[in-house]
């Protein structure tokens, strides 16, 4: 079940054969809602330097009113203790963001930041590490939900012949879902952001499981993140149509796309793109920017 966020970090308020990719987005059409996916990689470009200013330019230049973020830090050295959403908020001109706390802790030492039920209490000027969503329009309510881990069964490993450690354990860093309930002016809209595991052989069972999640949650409800599972097939396992077909990774020549925005419509209402999606070279980062405008209409 999805969780309410009351006791989290909260503020005030087969692959694609087209990339599309440009920076050059389209003009913005009257009665649409420019939606995007974004994993920022704490702000760093690929030359490892991290310059907030730049970051904040780079969202700024989606003009996205709803913005899904991935891997985005608050109170980190190495992201200069910037509050990543926030200086999204702050260039979106958005009154409504949250970052949804996965880890916390220095590198090299991070811990899970929440447990389901209870969420991710507040830890001021702690270094935290997740997920974010950025919103222009009112958010009526916040929640968030743990996704699966992988068993601990599947996790051990078994050492190479002659190894010192016969059994090994394979990394499984917490990961979370952040839904909100936008007040769009067409009528509410439940947007989930997450960022899904990159171990390939859990990827599509953690995915199926946060499907299953937000069963509970209002339609119309649209899914954006990097999901790390290539096109088509979060579309086949949710049963989720999908809006945007664009290849985001790698950044400089992506030749896959695991970045992805879903939509499930609701009773009498649907959500559909206007125009192909873009996948955005913003200059930093490993992945590109995935934007697309939608109508949200009468079924």
């Amino acid at each position: 079940m999805i969780d309410s966020t009351d006791s989290t970090d909260s503020t005030d308020s087969t692959d694609s054969t087209d990339s599309n990719s440009t920076a050059a987005l389209p003009p913005r059409t009257p009665g649409t809602l420019r939606l995007a996916t974004y994993n920022v990689r704490h702000g760093e470009s690929l030359d490892g330097l991290v310059d907030v200013e730049r970051f904040a330019r780079a969202v700024a230049h989606l003009d996205a009113d709803v913005l899904a973020l991935q891997e985005v830090e608050r109170d980190t050295p190495r992201s200069h203790r910037a509050d990543l959403v926030a200086v999204a908020a702050a260039a979106m001109r958005a009154d409504d963001w949250h970052l949804a706390p996965t880890l916390r802790g220095v590198l090299g030492a991070y811990r899970g930041a929440a447990r389901p039920g209870r969420g991710a209490p507040r830890a001021p000027g702690v270094p935290t590490y997740g997920v974010g969503l950025v919103s222009r329009y009112p958010v009526e309510h916040w929640s968030r939900h743990e996704l699966a881990r992988m068993p601990w069964r599947s996790r051990v490993r078994r050492g190479r012949p002659g190894s010192r450690r016969p059994l090994r354990v394979v990394p499984d860093e917490p990961r979370a879902a952040l839904a909100a309930r936008v007040a769009t002016p067409w009528g509410p809209l439940t947007v989930v952001g997450t960022h899904t595991t990159s171990r390939p052989e859990f990827t599509a069972d953690q995915y199926r499981e946060l499907v299953d999640a937000c069963a509970v949650l209002p339609r119309p409800l649209v899914l954006l993140g990097d999901l790390n599972l290539r096109a088509p097939e979060p579309a086949g396992l949710s049963g989720f149509a999908p809006l945007a077909d664009a290849l985001t990774h790698p950044v400089d020549a992506p030749v896959r796309q695991i970045d992805h925005v879903l939509a499930d419509p609701g009773p009498g209402v649907r959500v559909v793109p206007v125009g192909p999606a873009v996948a955005v070279d913003t200059g930093l980062s490993d992945h590109r920017a995935l934007v697309v405008d939608v109508r949200v209409l009468p079924s």
